[in-house]
């Protein structure tokens, strides 16, 4: 099993026929993924990488079924992209696109409410479920199926944890990058309980940073529930300078804002297992689970 997305998954590509939708489209089709189709206005009725072009995300819906889709359009149009997808009703939209401007989000966020889509990014490295189904941009050859479920907001530190992880036998149920920026789609407790629900997934990895609410959230959430997983942790940040931007706006450290130590004593308090640094993630989970 896997959440999100599986071998049943078909995706279409918003913005596929430019240079990184072609690139990206491309990837996740040689993985084996059931990509589908395109969209971008005027391009209706074409074909591109052998797949049928649609001029509208509800067209191309219609025509193939498709129940997820990837955003690949520059920032100015994404958060239009992401809304036409959601108003589709496409259950999953990963949106990896950067620089999406957050007043834009806030469109998004209001598209969103009462809606059954979840949307995955923007500013997110995407989801992979391995041997099943890409969609994104988050490579894939160490990724391995196995038990331990992924959610992070750090595209570089997912891929080294993850090939540790797969080193060390511990293969994915599903890795979700939640993205960066300040105003995003799904978040860590969403994990957390699609993760919980999932009997293939017998331990669930966070990986967080400085800024946002995300590790509060989780911590929070956790403390009020039975988990019945272990939750292992990894927070990173500790020697940032507070008030400068590091990196992407999620990771804006404000004044006021929790640091990551304060953000890993939270955790901790609500019983998740802390690793200090990324080489130790496997070895944290290994031990977690030999406590269960």
């Amino acid at each position: 099993m896997a959440i999100l997305v599986d071998s049943n998954t078909k995706v279409i590509v918003q913005g596929m026929t430019g240079r990184a939708g072609t690139f990206y489209a491309d990837q996740g089709m040689r993985y084996g993924s059931q990509y589908v189709g395109g969209v971008r206005p005027g391009r209706g009725g074409t074909t591109h990488l052998g797949l049928p072009m649609f001029h509208d995300v509800k067209s191309a819906k219609a025509e193939t079924g498709a129940n997820a889709s990837l955003v690949i359009v520059p920032a100015p149009n994404a958060a239009a992209a992401m809304i036409e997808a959601i108003e589709a009703e496409i259950g999953v939209v990963v949106c990896v696109t950067e620089r999406v401007p957050q007043h834009d989000m806030a469109r998004v966020k209001a598209a969103l409410a009462g809606s059954n889509t979840h949307l995955i990014g923007p500013n997110s490295q995407g989801i992979l479920t391995p041997g099943q189904c890409k969609i994104g941009v988050m490579p894939t050859k160490d990724a391995k199926p196995g038990g331990v479920g992924i959610a992070s907001r750090s595209a570089s530190l997912t891929s080294e944890i993850l090939a540790n992880c797969s080193a060390a036998g511990l293969g994915q149920s599903t890795t979700v990058g939640v993205g960066g920026d300040a105003l995003h789609g799904t978040g860590f407790v969403e994990c957390l309980k699609l993760f919980r629900d999932d009997a293939e997934t017998e331990a669930v990895v966070l990986i967080g940073e400085i800024g946002g609410r995300e590790e509060e959230r989780a911590a929070e959430y956790l403390s009020g529930t039975d988990y019945g997983k272990p939750v292992i942790a990894l927070v990173v940040g500790r020697h940032s300078p507070e008030g400068r931007r590091m990196g992407h706006a999620g990771t804006l450290s404000a004044v006021g804002g929790l640091s990551a130590a304060e953000k890993n004593a939270k955790l901790r308090d609500a019983g998740v297992h802390i690793a200090t640094h990324p080489q130790d993630v496997a070895a944290t989970v290994l031990e977690a689970k030999g406590g269960i």
